[in-house]
């Protein structure tokens, strides 16, 4: 501990012990001005019946006071210690030791008051050392995901300027060019439209049109990912019509898709059914492919979060925690299932 925040503490102290202390001489003083009052109006006699009773109870009371001083002074340290361990406990956690947890001796720590502050100031330290943890798989996942297009802009760019190169070549390199731009450009959307949703808090552009018409446009959008994957689209749905913001929408189902083919082994299927019950309506979109582990499935609508830490996959973990944003504006749910090669999202809406 510092010398200023042992001052801070001695003078803490001091101000408890002095509260403590003027209750006790107020105390201490009513009741004798009583007593003395009492013997003056004949109530009470004096000790031994002599004027000297009144010195004896007036030492009483200096003597009680001196007494009340010093123990006042040694006995307030007790009653600030969980005090002090509070202030520890929050400077450290000020300092950025996420780590640190709050905790009260044997018996104090059974008092029901000690046990909802440990409670409530732990659950604080837990959630900002996951914020902190978040924060920083954002900053590395979001600077690869930039820094790996750029360099390869960058590098064919360069092959390209020296030249000497076939036109074979030359359309391959300009086609790498243009995938990685695409693929900057759907970053910086992902990153915009997120943002724009977290800071929504009203739910604005609601109009009614038909779902499954949306979903099918979004499949043609996407034409050339799954086919290039020899992927068959399967839509098991009729029409139906949904109230909702059509662009944010729209954005869900490019992500879902997106994400299905994705992950989806080469020449099977996505599948994407549409059912409804009297309250919601209920959106799956399924591929059969790699299976997402049970540990993951609530970190995958975590910003930038990439089941695929070695990132050799397509993508930048941003689609599915712009889904996450999007539905919950909505007031509706999704959720993953996965097993068996098959990895199912449900979106829940309600009508």
């Amino acid at each position: 501990m510092k010398p200023e925040q042992r001052k801070h503490r001695l003078a803490l102290t001091l101000l408890f012990a002095g509260v403590v202390f003027s209750f006790f001489i107020v105390t201490m003083a009513i009741v004798g001005g009583v007593i003395i009052y009492l013997i003056n109006k004949g109530v009470l006699e004096p000790i031994g019946g002599s004027p000297k009773g009144k010195h004896l109870i007036l030492n009483m009371m200096i003597a009680s006071v001196i007494i009340g001083a010093i123990l006042s002074a040694v006995t307030s340290r007790i009653p600030l210690r969980p005090v002090n361990a509070i202030i520890n406990a929050m400077n450290r956690l000020a300092s950025g030791d996420y780590k640190t947890r709050l905790h009260f001796g044997r018996h104090l720590g059974k008092h029901p008051t000690a046990v909802e502050i440990s409670r409530s100031f732990n659950n604080l330290a837990e959630e900002l050392e996951r914020t902190e943890i978040l924060r920083s798989d954002f900053i590395n996942n979001f600077s690869h995901e930039f820094k790996t297009p750029i360099v390869s802009i960058a590098g064919f760019a360069k092959l390209l300027k020296h030249g000497n190169l076939t036109e074979e070549q030359k359309r391959e390199y300009i086609e790498i060019i243009e995938e990685e731009s695409l693929r900057l450009s759907a970053l910086a959307t992902n990153v915009l439209n997120l943002t724009k949703v977290e800071n929504q808090t009203i739910l604005t552009g609601v109009s009614e049109f038909n779902l499954s018409e949306q979903i099918r446009n979004c499949f043609l959008l996407l034409e050339r990912k799954w086919s290039r994957k020899n992927i068959t689209p399967e839509l098991d749905f009729g029409e139906h019509t949904v109230r909702a913001n059509e662009e944010m929408l729209k954005q869900v189902w490019i992500n879902l898709i997106d994400n299905a083919v994705k992950f989806a082994d080469e020449g099977t299927t996505v599948r994407v059914t549409i059912t409804e019950t009297e309250d919601h309506i209920f959106v799956s979109v399924s591929d059969t492919g790699v299976e997402i582990p049970p540990e993951l499935k609530e970190r995958i609508f975590q910003k930038f979060y990439q089941a695929d830490e070695s990132h050799s996959s397509e993508g930048n973990g941003v689609g599915l925690a712009v889904v996450k944003e999007v539905i919950k504006l909505h007031n509706g749910d999704v959720t993953v299932s996965s097993g068996n090669h098959k990895t199912v999202f449900t979106v829940s809406l309600p009508k």
